[in-house]
């Protein structure tokens, strides 16, 4: 595998993960709205990946590394449709006729972790991306 398709992995890693850090961020921002713009609660968002092959310009059969070069994409945003808590609370304005309030299917010690694995693969990406540049400027050097 040459530097630039090393280096055009990790940045699909890391466009994927900065989608996973928006998405708990929402689903954090959003753990207690009651109402959306259709009237439910807030129903928290989880982010599909899959991997994608590069096309043949960046990995043919046969050269080094093969086609087998993959990537990684968000295939698409799915809504969690479980139910979300209920609690008692007669006065508040989206209680239903028997007192209850439906909150968001949002658990903020989930989202928590959902950041921290994030934020682990967005650094180890990163850091990827610095250890291809540091190999790139070596092999400038000895070439010189």
């Amino acid at each position: 595998m040459d530097f630039l398709s090393a280096l055009r992995v990790s940045a699909t890693g890391l466009s994927a993960e900065r989608t996973r850090v928006n998405l708990a961020a929402s689903n954090l921002a959003n753990a207690e709205s009651t109402r959306g713009p259709d009237g439910k609660p807030y129903a928290r968002l989880d982010p599909v990946m899959q991997a994608v092959s590069f096309d043949a310009a960046l990995a043919t059969p046969g050269a080094p590394g093969g086609g087998d070069v993959q990537g990684v994409q968000v295939a698409e945003i799915v809504r969690d449709e479980s139910p979300g808590r209920r609690i008692y609370s007669p006065s508040h304005p989206d209680a239903d006729p028997d007192g209850f309030v439906t909150l968001p299917n949002v658990n903020p010690i989930h989202e928590v972790v959902n950041l921290m694995s994030a934020q682990k693969a967005y650094d180890a990406n990163a850091t990827a991306v610095d250890t291809l540049k540091t190999m790139a400027q070596r092999a400038l050097d000895i070439a010189r």
